[in-house]
């Protein structure tokens, strides 16, 4: 037997003990869900995950095995917590859209496991979420070559009952779909959402395509493989290409090249933890008020890396305002902060919490 051969029963033997391992594991977080149902309590435990990943940086003795083992642990917990959400019934995670589209790809980048349930709308995605019909919720927050997904800001504002507690950036890459053989010359329309739209518009003008907008990518890839008509394509994804049977005729044809877009996670669930926060709030309309904000944040020490304004509903010319400053929530600066801004803004609310 060579070194190779070896080396592979060895990890053979080890899989073996792990495997066993792992069922002996997940039963033990099986009773940790039904404990939790009982008393009412929530899956993420950020503080608890903290005294684990210290606990297992300490039991490896081998430097430079350290973070490879800290990812694995770091997977294994991930896994522990979709495997609750199932146990708990919680294991449901909605999306706009259909099966391919770019919100159902970050889904399931994000939680692989959960059950991917689509809603023909962002405010039917919150609504579910805020119902309990699902767990969480995956949308779109912003595109870094088409700008913000106001809509979605607004939905945001308009749920105080929700919480932003994950984000996921998934770089994009646009392609123009077609019916299987079909040229070039032979299109006369495209089919997309409107951001891919705007994301591929330099190519668009190039070809004097015109565009119509559709509700989501996938869904116009969908529209142009049931039509038959060749002189239709899609813009969309080749995740999506590959779903409704067409191919890739011009690939990657968005004019930004490094195109990502942005994801918000919603749940009911308050989080806790993480190393950045976002606030929405407003101010009275007078000179100097919103200087004044800024001020009070960057006083405070902290890095605000976004900032961005919406009409209010309903009032003409009123505004509110979205910041996504750095820091940890959990530490006494912000609470001192949020209490400075309860005294100058006419309202302030946290809306997320998470790791970046």
């Amino acid at each position: 037997m060579d070194a190779l051969e070896q080396a592979r029963q060895e990890i053979d033997a080890v899989d073996k003990q792990l495997a066993a391992l792992f069922e002996r594991r997940m039963a033990a977080v099986l009773a940790v869900a039904q404990y939790k149902k009982e008393h009412d309590l929530p899956i993420h435990d950020p503080a608890r995950e903290a005294k684990v990943l210290e606990k297992a940086a300490a039991q490896i003795q081998n430097p430079d095995l350290r973070p490879y083992y800290l990812d694995h642990v770091r997977n294994r917990m991930e896994l522990a917590k979709q495997y609750e959400a199932w146990a708990l019934g919680r294991g449901r995670a909605a999306y706009q859209g259909v099966e391919g589209a770019f919100a159902h790809i970050a889904l399931k980048a994000l939680y692989p496991h959960a059950e991917a349930v689509s809603y023909p709308t962002w405010d039917e995605v919150f609504e579910a979420v805020s119902r309990g019909d699902a767990a969480c919720g995956v949308v779109p927050f912003e595109n870094s070559h088409a700008g913000d997904v106001s809509a979605v800001l607004d939905l945001c504002y308009n749920h105080p009952e929700l919480w932003v507690v994950n984000v996921y950036d998934l770089p994009v890459r646009q392609n123009l779909l077609a019916l299987p053989g079909v040229q070039l010359g032979e299109l006369r329309s495209v089919y997309s959402h409107q951001q891919a739209i705007s994301q591929s518009e330099t190519f668009l003008k190039r070809l004097h395509l015109p565009a119509t907008a559709m509700p989501n990518t996938a869904l116009a890839a969908k529209f142009v493989a049931e039509s038959g008509d060749r002189t239709k394509a899609a813009i969309a994804s080749r995740e999506t290409a590959q779903l409704y049977g067409l191919e890739v005729l011009v690939p990657d044809i968005n004019t930004d090249g490094d195109n990502t877009t942005r994801f918000i996670v919603l749940s009911r669930e308050k989080p806790t933890a993480g190393n950045r926060f976002s606030l929405l709030f407003t101010v009275d309309n007078k000179p100097g008020k919103l200087a004044e904000v800024i001020q009070i944040i960057g006083a405070s020490g902290f890095n605000m890396e976004s900032i961005k304004s919406r009409p209010m509903p309903h009032m003409p010319f009123e505004y509110y305002f979205y910041v996504e400053l750095v820091g940890d929530p959990a530490r006494a600066e912000t609470e001192a902060l949020l209490r400075e801004l309860d005294r100058t803004c006419r309202t302030v609310r946290m809306l997320g919490v998470y790791t970046k």
